[in-house]
């Protein structure tokens, strides 16, 4: 490999390059676990190949995912994410005419509380039946809901994202004034994302054709079995008694956020230690870790739910493989990027600094190869800080970090197309005119602008 090794800086890193997009290309074709493990490749290439020694692991990231994943799951084993989901069909059959705007915000809502969008596939089949027996096209808030569900991802107190972020930036050697992590991210990212939500609601309002005045769908209708298939059974939770213990979960859970965000808002609250020998709070990374496990240990003990079904969920299978995920791709893209950092803030620095909006269209991109937020981050947040990003920017373009909708390709949005049976939500003849592709790019745009805003406004930014 003694060839390899003797090639210049810049052709070595253009040959790294393909490799690690190779690994990440076919990583998310493959789909799955598969991603993350791909970064072993990519690893054993660079370390044996390029004689690059292997860089460190987003450990306390991928520890936080643990925790956090453990207790969503042991609520959603619990029964408690029932609860939610019954609260939120109330709300949507009880408005049908506001369908297309609150249906997105219930679903951002239930992502923002559990901290993965994955709780959308339940809320689907509600969201189908209320549009279609009020003529509203299913498209508009199904497409819509998808996409919100994924953009809450950056402002929930408990997703992996926003963990990961406040991490890099709480570390980051250039340190943003009067910004102290977890709760300053958390008052951007949040009204960023609900006016994000709100612009995504009020396009798909009048997107498309109403079922009434659209030719192809009546004519398909006369059809009776398509009518029966459209028109079917209701999906509901209402009218379903669910026991007092269900209820508990639910109010445990919240419980142990709402301490959280109140420990991230008042540092003098958590514990403090003596390092250096100055006093510092305890991380707000420890105390997630913390009152996620006693979150799952409390709805272990008062409800008691099976243990044997937390490991079994959805929750918890896709909490795991976006834990593996973080795992490879940080590790491959520390690597690789630590050596060659200086050299890209020489090549990339001014422009990152000139253009700041370049930053979150590589984001952006970068997302939709991961097809994860968290790793997304975990890939580039630490590069764009090595090159000179400011700290402020990816402050305020942290909602870029979701763009994996760009193709058809993500489980929530195939299975939103499976659940509208009246068959408006579709892909397109040429893929890319999918029906998630304008609310995406316009509910991202809004809410980097937002954000960009908020940042602004929080002093951030001059």
């Amino acid at each position: 490999m003694e060839f390899l090794m003797s090639l210049s800086e810049g052709t070595q890193f253009a040959i790294q390059l393909i490799i690690v997009l190779i690994c990440l290309f076919y990583g998310a074709k493959k789909g799955g676990i598969a991603l993350g493990l791909l970064g072993g490749v990519g690893l054993l290439v660079l370390a044996f190949g390029f004689g690059v020694q292997p860089g460190k692991p987003a450990v306390s990231v991928m520890l936080t995912i643990l925790a956090v994943v453990v207790a969503s799951a042991t609520l959603q084993a619990s029964g408690g994410l029932d609860v939610m989901l019954q609260i939120a069909e109330r709300i949507l059959r009880r408005n049908p005419r506001f369908l297309t705007i609150l249906a997105p915000f219930v679903t951002c809502f239930l992502t923002i509380l559990c901290g993965t969008g994955h709780v959308v596939y339940t809320m689907m089949p509600i969201i189908y039946d209320i549009a279609i027996k009020n003529g509203i096209r299913p498209e508009r808030p199904m497409a819509a809901s998808s996409i919100s569900s994924q953009m809450g991802i950056i402002a929930s107190p408990v997703s992996v994202a926003v963990v990961s972020l406040t991490a890099f930036l709480l570390n980051a050697q250039t340190h943003l004034s009067g910004f102290d992590g977890y709760v300053d991210l958390l008052k951007i990212t949040i009204p960023a994302t609900l006016c994000g939500v709100l612009v995504v609601g009020i396009f798909s309002w009048f997107r498309g054709k109403d079922l009434d005045k659209d030719e192809e769908f009546q004519e398909r209708l006369k059809d009776e079995e398509f009518r029966k298939y459209v028109y079917g059974d209701s999906k509901t939770l209402l009218g379903v008694k669910l026991p007092g213990v269900q209820w508990a979960a639910m109010w445990i859970f919240l419980g142990a956020i709402a301490i959280v965000a109140i420990l991230g808002a008042f540092p003098e609250l958590r514990p403090h230690f003596t390092i250096k020998g100055a006093s510092k709070p305890m991380s707000m990374v420890d105390t997630i870790q913390m009152f996620m496990l006693l979150a799952g240990s409390a709805l272990l003990i008062f409800t008691k739910v099976d243990a044997g079904k937390i490991g079994k969920n959805e929750i918890f299978r896709s909490g795991m493989i976006a834990l593996v995920a973080v795992f490879g791709i940080s590790w491959m893209a520390d690597t690789m990027f630590a050596v060659h950092t200086p050299m890209m803030k020489t090549a990339l620095g001014s422009v990152v600094q000139d253009y700041p909006w370049t930053y979150a269209i590589m984001l952006l991109l970068i997302s939709k190869f991961v097809n994860s937020q968290a790793a997304a981050i975990a890939a580039f947040v630490p590069l764009a800080l090595g090159i000179g990003v400011h700290p402020a920017i990816i402050v305020a373009f942290a909602p870029a970090c979701y763009g994996y909708y760009i193709l058809p390709t993500y489980p929530s949005d195939l299975a939103t197309i499976q659940f509208d049976r009246s068959g408006t939500t579709h892909i397109g003849k040429f893929v890319i005119n999918h029906s998630f592709i304008l609310p995406g790019l316009i509910g991202v745009f809004s809410s980097c602008v937002f954000g960009y805003l908020f940042a602004m406004f929080a002093g951030y930014l001059s």
